[in-house]
């Protein structure tokens, strides 16, 4: 009887030992080419700008004040919500005047390890990227100038500008708020996903859907854009390199990277973006008008891989996908200081009002 049983055995502790290579050599594919999120980000940015208890809570204040902007309605909260996942959810963003912006509106979620910021990468970093959406007409329409004299009018921001920035002559500046945004948005990080974890190995942090959607990312190419602790967000790439999407999806006068670097070659080049949280930050695509992700897996797949990934993978990629979404940001919202009668008033557009028969 022994002997009858023999041979199965064998095969069967032949065929879990193969098994057993094949996920530790998975894993140790995936640790060379991702890195976990850190617990913290302060490194980032240290060397350019300190993270201090004092700026942190600046930057908190500010990030939720809609004073920073010319009509007082909109903070950068409202096109980066920390509740949804750190953008706002739709396809571009409402701004000043109801204005739309021209992009979907990128999260602001472990954005501090992105190589740059914005869709184009024209930000260096965070700080050079807080001053674009406060002076631009199309979001918060506001002015270096206005929004220094609405946070000296307020005495609540000179301490607190003070305190965080001892060493400048004039501690209530743009340059400043901008640097306070950025140390309070490298707060914003989502450690400790799933993907996180089988990183540390443990290698039941991933359910067999995703370990195979895992190993088609990887060995099909879509690790070649979308790599790094952010799994995206470390260089530029072209848009549709193998078949280029409809208008709807890659709108023909956006033209990416090239409206910065003004090079042919960046026509339609893009940061990629990062994929961490992917499941929360719908729609998807610079142009916001895909709102399923396994539908922005398989536009991938025709666009940039010329659908190397069969039917099953585009499944099983979307189900790693999910795999990378990490503890969200403990939020409490600040209670914002008063404004003084010095504090310039709202520039708010002249819409008719509504009468009390309409509400």
């Amino acid at each position: 009887m022994k002997a009858v049983h023999s041979i199965p055995v064998a095969v069967a502790l032949g065929l879990a030992s193969s098994a057993t290579l094949a996920n530790d050599a998975l894993l140790e594919r995936a640790q060379m080419l991702f890195e976990p999120i850190p617990d913290s980000a302060a490194g980032h940015i240290a060397e350019r700008n300190e993270m201090t208890p004092e700026k942190v809570e600046l930057g908190k204040l500010l990030f939720f004040d809609p004073r920073l902007s010319a009509s007082q309605t909109i903070s950068c909260n409202t096109c980066h919500n920390v509740g949804m996942g750190g953008d706002d959810n739709i396809p571009s963003s409402v701004g000043h005047n109801w204005q739309r912006g021209p992009r979907n509106s990128p999260t602001i979620f472990n954005a501090v390890f992105n190589v740059a910021q914005f869709w184009d990468g024209r930000a260096e970093d965070m700080t050079e990227q807080a001053k674009g959406p406060i002076q631009a007409g199309v979001e918060m329409n506001n002015t270096p100038a206005n929004l220094e004299a609405t946070l000296q009018s307020i005495d609540a921001y000179v301490d607190a500008f003070e305190n965080a920035f001892p060493e400048s002559e004039e501690a209530v500046s743009f340059d400043n708020t901008a640097k306070a945004l950025e140390v309070y948005q490298a707060t914003l990080i989502t450690p400790d996903a799933p993907f996180d974890q089988y990183l540390k190995g443990d290698k039941d942090a991933l359910t067999d859907q995703q370990i195979a959607g895992l190993d088609a990312f990887m060995n099909k190419g879509c690790v070649a854009c979308h790599n790094g602790v952010n799994v995206g967000g470390q260089g530029y790439y072209p848009f549709g390199v193998i078949n280029r999407p409809g208008a709807d999806v890659m709108p023909e006068g956006d033209t990416g990277r090239a409206q910065v670097t003004e090079t042919a070659a960046d026509k339609y080049v893009f940061r990629s973006p990062s994929l961490r949280n992917v499941e929360l930050t719908a729609p998807y695509f610079h142009s916001g008008n895909v709102w399923s992700l396994q539908e922005a897996v398989s536009i991938m797949n025709d666009a940039q891989l010329n659908s190397l990934l069969t039917e099953e993978d585009v499944v099983n990629v979307t189900a790693f996908l999910r795999s990378l979404t990490g503890d969200q940001p403990r939020v409490v919202y600040p209670e914002l200081p008063l404004s003084s009668d010095d504090t310039p008033m709202p520039d708010i557009p002249d819409y008719p009002r509504a009468t009390s028969a309409e509400g």
